[in-house]
């Protein structure tokens, strides 16, 4: 069992009085300020469907967990129910105003702004992003590519990593669980000459739950046993008056068994990136990243119980970086112009046996390279209570070196597919108003388009849930969003807050798995995916208690001709119409909290063909600090309080499920 050093390291230092440090890292000789992030959002953020989650709300889940708080965030969905402990890893693919997906992310997901997708599926490793590393959680639902980049096709999730404004020197938590599992994390954030570091470690391990019903368990049949850990560190450092580095390092690893014995699943990665960031008067923000991934999978048949295919090695690489300038141009100006570029490697290495008699039948290869160059330009204008925003980008791609290649188990090459290369430009724009009207009522409007490329994986992975098999399509097209909203935003008193949101975005070109037959599908372009909603959040605090709600409402329909002509009319796959949350806390002192959630998930279903249905699902989850002595505080947590039964999937009546009951407790210092 390998526990990261760094995680031994933020533990074992001696506790310390978890004082508050300086809200900015000062230097008394030259007063030099460090602030370890970004450029300030400019004037028009506010013209976009955007929802903010604070550090209070990212580290007090039930779960503990990534996925769990932006689950606070209705629209938020992933491909499955599963969360991080009891999923595939590659099915975890995230997407925002109910587009669907087939568990590639359609949301772009930046943690201090480098994209954290794996580079070879687009999934999101969440393991990897632990709750308590982070101080806020941008959410913006629609909003076009815009600066973010490429693959911001439903939104952008930004994830802010917290530094010494919200970290005291050491803090760290341990937990159990009803089952025995555990949960295991440290901080240690200290001042390192006229900056500061932040070095932390996160271990998590059980037995987990049966995710097969009752009666369906086989002597095969296990639990959802995970183990995973995760490492960071990070060190800012000034290099002048208004001119800051930020280095940022991520290593992480997750092991996983699922359904059957022997379904084990793992996969890792090393992340490293440089950042500079200039606050003069020529604003600059300068990004370079690459990233390590590996993902392992073994599939076991559900009739004989044999090993049915090893994915025994998916290496992958992602590099790339940005470059944004805001000269100051004046005159209630802010302009933003800049480039982006990633380039996504990866290769496939499996192989397949009869589930009968466990012999080699094959061994399949495959892989490729995807680049995206962006160029973009910007302009927020505020002429007094009118703010107005507008862009254009334009984006160089290119899908090559693509190929798949199998030999029998005797090393005969059998299939030998080089794909031809291709490359294209393709433009995409947003642009909004917003128009306070009152000091307590604002208008907004926008309309943006955005672009996706499909994974490496879409393009050449075939896959096996039994007894569906998927293929891979290496003609896919280039995913091509559209759409339009408009929103106002109510404050009618101090601490009282209401957002209001109708939107229509429509997915060209979208790729979904298609029905061939009863047992194979196809990844395919479709015409569309048409989503028209609402989306409604309120919030509010009176005296010791918070409120904070979201609620959506998502029309989804496929658009299908030709071979997809018999999906036209349906609602997209794993896209339920209904989806809302509502959490109420009691805050009456300094790390005193007592939080209940509700959140519910409407029906959807499993496939293209609606045949297969998920139940909705709705769940109460409760989380509560109490102060103890000396910076210690007791945590108790509760998963799913009425063990309501989560279906989280459902092919010909095969079924998995979601997290039963489940209560934690445990102690936490410094948070």
């Amino acid at each position: 069992m390998r526990i990261p050093l760094l995680l031994l390291s933020a533990i074992a230092v001696p506790a310390v009085p978890a004082m508050a440090q300086d809200a900015d890292v000062e230097d008394d000789r030259n007063v030099i300020i460090v602030h370890g992030r970004g450029l300030t959002q400019t004037p028009a953020t506010p013209a976009y469907d955007v929802i903010e989650l604070d550090r209070n709300t990212v580290t007090s889940t039930a779960s503990g967990r990534l996925e769990d708080a932006l689950g606070n965030v209705a629209g938020f969905q992933q491909f499955r129910r599963s969360d991080s402990r009891s999923s595939n890893p590659s099915a975890q693919g995230i997407t925002l105003r109910a587009l669907g997906g087939n568990a590639s992310s359609r949301a772009l997901v930046l943690l201090d702004g480098v994209p954290l997708a794996d580079p070879f599926f687009g999934y999101i490793p969440f393991s990897a992003a632990a709750p308590e590393r982070l101080d806020s959680i941008r959410i913006t639902r629609g909003g076009g590519s815009g600066p973010f980049g490429a693959g911001a096709l439903a939104g952008t999730i930004e994830l802010e990593s917290a530094d010494l404004r919200t970290l005291p020197l050491v803090s760290g938590q341990a937990m159990i669980s009803s089952r025995a599992e555990t949960e295991l994390s440290g901080t240690i954030a200290p001042r390192v000459g006229d900056g500061m570091a932040v070095v932390s470690g996160r271990w998590d391990r059980g037995q987990g739950f049966y995710t097969t019903p009752d009666d369906q368990r086989v002597p095969a049949s296990v639990r959802a046993k995970y183990d995973s850990w995760s490492a960071s560190a990070r060190v800012v450092q000034p290099l002048g008056e208004q001119v800051e580095l930020q280095l940022r390092g991520l290593a992480f690893e997750d092991n996983r068994v699922l359904r059957f014995e022997g379904a084990n699943s793992s996969s890792e990665g090393r992340d490293i990136s440089a950042r500079i960031i200039s606050r003069g008067p020529w604003q600059v923000d300068a990004l370079a990243y690459g990233q390590w991934r590996n993902f392992t999978n073994i599939v076991i048949s559900s009739t004989t119980f044999n090993r049915s295919l090893d994915q025994k090695d998916t290496p992958s690489s992602g590099f790339g970086g940005k470059l944004e300038v805001r000269p100051p141009v004046g005159g209630g100006h802010v302009l933003r112009l800049g480039a982006d570029y990633r380039a996504s490697s990866g290769h496939l290495a499996e192989d397949g046996y009869n589930a009968s008699s466990g012999a080699l039948t094959q061994r399949r290869f495959a892989g490729g390279l995807n680049t995206d160059l962006g160029l973009f330009l910007e302009d927020d204008w505020t002429i007094g209570p009118v703010t107005l925003t507008g862009g254009i980008r334009a984006d160089r791609y290119t899908i090559s070196n693509g190929y798949y290649r199998a030999y029998s188990a005797a090393g005969a090459l059998a299939v030998d597919n080089q794909f031809a290369d291709r490359s294209d430009w393709d433009v995409s724009y947003r642009g909004g108003a917003m128009l306070q009207a009152t000091e307590t009522l604002r208008l907004r409007a926008a309309g943006y388009t955005s672009l996706r490329l499909p994974t490496l994986n879409e393009l050449y992975r075939p896959f096996v849930v039994f007894p569906i098999t998927t293929q891979a399509n290496a003609e896919l097209r280039n995913e091509r969003l559209e759409g339009f909203e408009v929103g106002v935003d109510y404050t009618p008193i101090e601490g009282i807050s209401f957002a209001l949101t109708g939107f229509d975005n429509q997915v060209k070109d979208a790729i979904t798995n298609v029905t061939i037959n009863a047992t194979t599908r196809q990844r395919r372009n479709i015409d569309a995916i048409k989503a028209r909603g609402i989306e409604f959040s309120a919030q509010a605090e009176i005296a010791y208690f918070t409120f904070s709600g979201s609620l959506a409402y998502t029309d989804a329909k496929m658009r299908g001709t030709g071979a997809a002509a018999d999906l036209h009319g349906f609602r997209p796959a794993q896209t339920p119409e209904w989806a809302t949350s509502a959490t109420i806390s009691y805050r009456p002192a300094d790390n005193t909290t007592l939080a209940v959630t509700l959140r519910h998930v409407g029906a959807q279903f499993e496939d293209d063909q609606q045949d297969d249905r998920l139940p909705a699902a709705t769940t109460v989850d409760l989380f509560a600090q109490l102060p103890l002595a000396a910076g210690f505080s007791f945590i108790g947590r509760v998963e799913n309080l009425f063990d309501q039964t989560i279906i989280t999937r459902n092919q010909g009546g095969s079924m998995d499920m979601g997290v039963p009951l489940t209560v934690w407790g445990g102690l936490r210092y410094g948070f």
